[in-house]
């Protein structure tokens, strides 16, 4: 299936998702949002990714929301000022809710997602990379919280994520002013995971690990995820019960057994693919 901002490729388990708009710096228009979700939710339920890579073609990573959005969708437009306030307000809101649900769907997948960034990410970009398992960047990269620049306040998850991966006082500079932060200070403060010197050796490294992940068992690499979620969101009374519950009903002796065989024939482990999710029907 085309895709009028993706290309979709999945190599040895691996998927990698890129961003096809270089000529526009990979600005997001009304297909990407509803394309990103519908793509990542197909290869999760799917079950034949264990990783995917999210890159984005050219010389910027992405741009951010394009203006199409604002001036073409009737939710955010110009004919959305007319009618009913309460009309108008809340189909304001559903709009924000389904913008939002595209990068969630980065963290409900069950297999992580790495970003790998060059050049500019700003305004949705960082929204977009906050929901990823992991970032990482080129050298050149660089990063701004730009909403408050165009006077309005970010909604689509970086002000909700990002202080779970940075101090909150770095966030609240960065949200606050608006101002471009480099490649080495995200990695300085713990934003990316680490920094390359090109886009060649950005993607190699970042399939390396990506290669890594998918080597492992995709039960185990799932539940790692959900676990991390839930520990993000709860306390260590609550988190604890989570994985003693995950495990009770998720752990995989096969699988435990597989990775130790591996282990002293010195050879790969070869784990199942996870089952496709069930629509309920059948």
């Amino acid at each position: 299936m085309g895709y009028e901002c993706f290309e979709l490729e999945v190599t040895d388990r691996v998927a990698h998702l890129r961003m096809n708009r270089p000529d526009k710096a990979n600005s997001m228009i009304p297909s990407f949002w509803r394309d990103l979700p519908a793509i990542v939710d197909e290869l999760s339920a799917s079950g034949t990714a264990r990783a995917m890579v999210l890159s984005g073609e050219g010389r910027h990573f992405c741009s951010g929301m394009d203006l199409e959005v604002f001036t073409t969708d009737d939710n955010v437009g110009p004919s959305a000022s007319s009618g009913h306030r309460s009309r108008r307000n809340e189909r304001f809101r559903s709009t924000a809710l389904k913008l939002q649900d595209s990068f969630t769907a980065l963290e409900r997948a069950r297999m992580p997602v790495l970003a790998a960034i060059q050049g500019a990410c700003v305004g949705g970009g960082i929204d977009m990379v906050s929901a990823c398992d992991m970032r990482y960047a080129t050298a050149d990269a660089f990063f701004s919280i730009a909403e408050v620049n165009i006077g309005m306040t970010a909604d689509v998850g970086t002000l909700q994520r990002m202080p779970k991966l940075v101090p909150e006082g770095i966030v609240r500079e960065l949200a606050y002013t608006g101002r471009r932060f480099t490649a080495g200070e995200a990695q300085s403060m713990g934003f990316v995971n680490a920094v390359f010197e090109d886009h060649d050796a950005l993607l190699a490294g970042v399939m390396d690990v990506a290669k890594e992940i998918a080597s492992k068992s995709p039960m185990a690499v799932w539940g790692t995820k959900q676990t991390m979620h839930y520990t993000r969101d709860h306390n260590v009374t609550d988190s604890l019960e989570y994985i003693a519950n995950w495990n009770a009903a998720m752990f995989d002796t096969d699988d435990m057994a597989e990775a130790f065989t591996a282990q002293m024939e010195k050879r790969p482990a070869d784990f199942p693919d996870l089952y496709p999710m069930s629509d309920g029907l059948g």
